[in-house]
């Protein structure tokens, strides 16, 4: 997917990342899936507009906390067992554009332990707000 910061939309903010954040969490279709945790890798980019989180004042509260992706995540994972890494995108992704200062975010989990020829298998989703 190409980057999101090309869509004109999107020119005037700015990016806040969250990169690999692991958990192990229940999820899968299969029996043996339903039986274990499994790692997944959460990745999440949020797109906040210059005008809601440039800090005059160099504080906190003048911009979104890193903390709010992460508790974000650690809640939805919570639930209980999840089937398809699509629904946990898309939950993901509603969570973050859920904030009101969050204009586009995207999202990405990823099961690196799945197969032994290869990184591992993975979802991504985009959204934004109008």
């Amino acid at each position: 997917m190409s980057s999101p910061l090309h869509l004109p939309s999107l020119i005037d903010c700015r990016r806040l990342f969250l990169r690999n954040y692991e958990v192990w969490i229940n999820i899968g279709v299969h029996d043996f899936e339903k039986r274990g945790e499994q790692r997944v890798l959460i990745n999440v980019d949020l797109f906040i507009p210059l005008a809601k989180s440039t800090p005059r004042e160099d504080e906190l509260h003048e911009v979104v906390d890193y903390d709010f992706m992460r508790r974000s995540i650690a809640e939805r994972v919570k639930q209980g067992h999840i089937h398809l890494q699509e629904t946990l995108c898309d939950d993901v992704l509603a969570l973050m554009l859920a904030h009101p200062s969050v204009k586009a975010a995207r999202v990405s989990t990823e099961k690196p332990d799945v197969y032994p020829d290869c990184d591992a298998v993975g979802v991504e989703v985009f959204g934004m707000k109008d």
